[in-house]
């Protein structure tokens, strides 16, 4: 399911919880102090009368301040909460213990420990889309994440992450699951911007992070390879050749209609197309 749509103290919760201190600062000070000076160049009586009631923005003042304040206090206990939940990670098991909305600040927090900046899109859910959008040297890289032990990702899945990257305007993309992908995905994914990071290597990129924290200045290990397992009697069938949308001529890719559990084509331009097979 997807996630609702975010409010300015949502995101600020979001944010370390230095920078709400700051916002709630700022705020105050523009509330309590710019304000009336800025109407006090003004003419008229309405400009004059809020250059005025300096004394009586102050509630609204301190108000503010006092919820950036609270959002500072969530922040930080989210992130002590973030780092926790990686901390004590220690095996495939205990990643596949936890909620799937933790498995997804739990990917999160690997990468931010990477140095990447890292955004919660709300674009992804329970049943899949963006879930993280991460930053790093001008680059941006979507992920999605899996919290599948026993099913291994399909190709359809891996597809659906491609179409994304132009509509986004990001560089690459990063499937992470706890247990591993079709031989149809990796052979998809093989030569493009496409990262599957399977239970394995997600395990030790978490203790990669895990130990660098411990040890500052130290190198986490490097990460095996994507582990490449025999798809399922069920895997998804790959269609051999890529239609062009029979409307705009694009490129097409394979979508799911979860609804009716069937395959499609639907155009890479979507939802500037909507053209489908």
């Amino acid at each position: 399911m997807g996630r609702g749509r975010r409010g300015f103290f949502d995101d600020l919760i979001k944010l370390p919880w230095s920078v709400a201190l700051v916002v709630g600062g700022i705020g105050y000070a523009v509330i309590r102090h710019g304000v009336p000076a800025f109407f006090a160049r003004q003419d008229g009586p309405f400009a004059q009368g809020l250059a005025n009631a300096s004394a009586s923005l102050a509630p609204l003042a301190w108000m503010f301040l006092a919820v950036c304040a609270l959002c500072a206090l969530a922040a930080f206990a989210n992130a002590r909460k973030r780092r926790r939940l990686l901390d004590t990670r220690t095996g495939l098991d205990s990643l596949a213990a936890i909620g799937w909305r933790d498995f997804e600040r739990l990917v999160g927090e690997a990468f931010r420990r990477q140095g990447y900046s890292v955004e919660e899109t709300g674009l992804g859910g329970a049943d899949g889309g963006i879930d993280l959008i991460l930053r790093k040297g001008g680059r941006a890289t979507l992920v999605q994440c899996k919290q599948w032990r026993r099913e291994q990702v399909p190709v359809n899945i891996v597809r659906e992450m491609y179409s994304l990257l132009a509509h986004h305007g990001a560089h690459a993309v990063r499937i992470a699951t706890v247990g591993g992908f079709t031989q149809d995905a990796a052979r998809f994914a093989h030569g493009k911007p496409i990262e599957l990071i399977d239970g394995a290597t997600l395990l030790a990129m978490i203790r990669g992070v895990q130990t660098a924290d411990r040890a500052p200045g130290s190198t986490p290990a490097p990460a095996p390879p994507p582990r490449i397992e025999p798809a399922f009697a069920a895997a998804t069938p790959v269609i051999a050749a890529t239609p062009d949308c029979p409307r705009c001529g694009s490129a097409m890719v394979e979508r799911t209609n979860r609804r009716a559990n069937t395959i499609f084509w639907g155009c890479t331009t979507f939802p500037a197309c909507r053209g489908t097979r």
